[in-house]
């Protein structure tokens, strides 16, 4: 496979993950009106765990593989992949903290969490680019995938709920929140291409990547899904899912 036929398959698997995980929370919220809170705590935990494993057994550790060298360019690049994300947060807590109706803090958290999108799909692209300069490796695009894909579900309930409450219909919401998991295919496109310009791009990109994730880990996932449910269950789900992403790395 040439690299044209690799980028257009990362942003297929890339367009499925963002829009139809986004999308699939969006019908989620349209669907069910029970209270979910439990189950949506449980699956962020085990996603924040997979997330984990992900990072620390698998993009970081070749990010700073003895064969590259690029310790000292990793953790630049993991901090200012946390200050990316962090900033991106910070400005939809000031949005969504505005006093606004319903409706236009639903369209306010969409475009907010659209533009959070972006580096979440670089996680993807860059773990492509990592899988076709060392192919052993190659699955870790498919698994960040899945793990992304699970973890823009509640994002998606997040966007359809106020707009639906705010007196949107529940197809155009859903409609809505998928399209908030477009960016994400950006975000892949940017990554891939960083990722196979050479060693020092694809260390800078990896670590970027893996500041990202790690900060939505431990600053948004691990705090709300404790938030959402005070229980010991969602700790023993994030152990669960730190023991699934050393079982996906190493198998």
């Amino acid at each position: 496979m040439n690299a044209v036929e690799l980028l257009g398959e990362v942003l297929v698997i890339t367009a499925a993950a963002g829009v139809g995980g986004t999308g699939l929370g969006g019908l989620t919220a349209c669907l069910f009106r029970r209270d979910s809170s439990r189950a949506v705590s449980l699956l962020l935990s085990f996603a924040a765990g997979v997330m984990t494993a992900v990072v620390c057994f698998d993009l970081l550790a070749d990010a700073v593989s003895p064969e590259g060298g690029q310790l000292f360019l990793a953790v630049p690049g993991i901090l200012l992949g946390c200050a990316v994300t962090s900033s991106l947060n910070a400005w939809i807590g000031r949005r969504s903290g505005t006093g606004h109706g319903l409706f236009l803090a639903g369209l306010v958290m969409a475009a907010a969490i659209a533009l959070h999108n972006v580096p979440e799909g670089m996680v993807i692209g860059t773990s492509f680019a990592r899988g076709a300069v060392h192919p052993a490796t190659a699955r870790s695009g498919i698994m960040m995938a899945v793990v992304i894909g699970l973890h823009n579900i509640p994002e998606g309930m997040a966007v359809a709920v106020p707009l639906i409450s705010g007196g949107m219909g529940r197809a155009r919401a859903a409609g809505a929140a998928a399209l908030t998991g477009a960016p994400t295919v950006l975000g892949a496109l940017l990554g891939f291409c960083l990722g196979t310009l050479g060693p020092t791009s694809l260390t800078l990109a990896l670590s970027f990547a893996s500041g990202a994730m790690l900060y939505v880990v431990f600053g948004e996932l691990l705090p709300e899904s404790a938030l959402m449910w005070r229980s010991k269950a969602p700790a023993l789900a994030a152990v669960l899912g730190i023991i699934t992403g050393m079982v996906i790395v190493y198998a």
